[in-house]
């Protein structure tokens, strides 16, 4: 069975309203923030397509990403995690890779997608 996948329109209203709400200081709305997570993580694996890399969005995602060796079983050897909004900042350009620190944790020496960010621009298509 082939997985759901979140239309532009969808996608791009729960990453405009995180967006509202990351510039208010303000909590997002579980619902709006996992599918923004969600979305940007399909945008991922869309433009860096492979299975070399897994990236971890708990608790609402995950996905395989990035071109070279994939694994089949067990943990892979590759992996990054992070925390939601750290993760919407870096795919939306608000934040750099390099700046993430702490809140960015990746191993393996592939684990690394700074090259396919951001997934969306600074300014949301109108």
């Amino acid at each position: 069975m082939a997985r759901a996948t979140i239309s532009d329109p969808d996608g791009q209203a729960a990453i405009d309203a995180w967006r509202a709400s990351h510039a208010a200081g303000e909590a997002t709305p579980r619902p709006q923030l996992a599918t923004a997570v969600r979305y940007s993580l399909q945008l991922l694996a869309e433009r860096a397509p492979g299975h070399a890399v897994e990236l971890r969005v708990p608790p609402f995602g995950a996905t395989q990403c990035m071109p070279g060796p994939g694994h089949t079983r067990g943990t892979p050897p590759n992996i990054i995690e992070t925390d939601a909004d750290t993760w919407l900042a870096l795919a939306t350009g608000e934040l750099a890779w390099a700046d993430a620190g702490p809140a960015l944790r990746a191993s393996g020496v592939r684990a690394d997608v700074s090259a396919a960010l951001p997934l969306l621009g600074r300014r949301m298509r109108e």
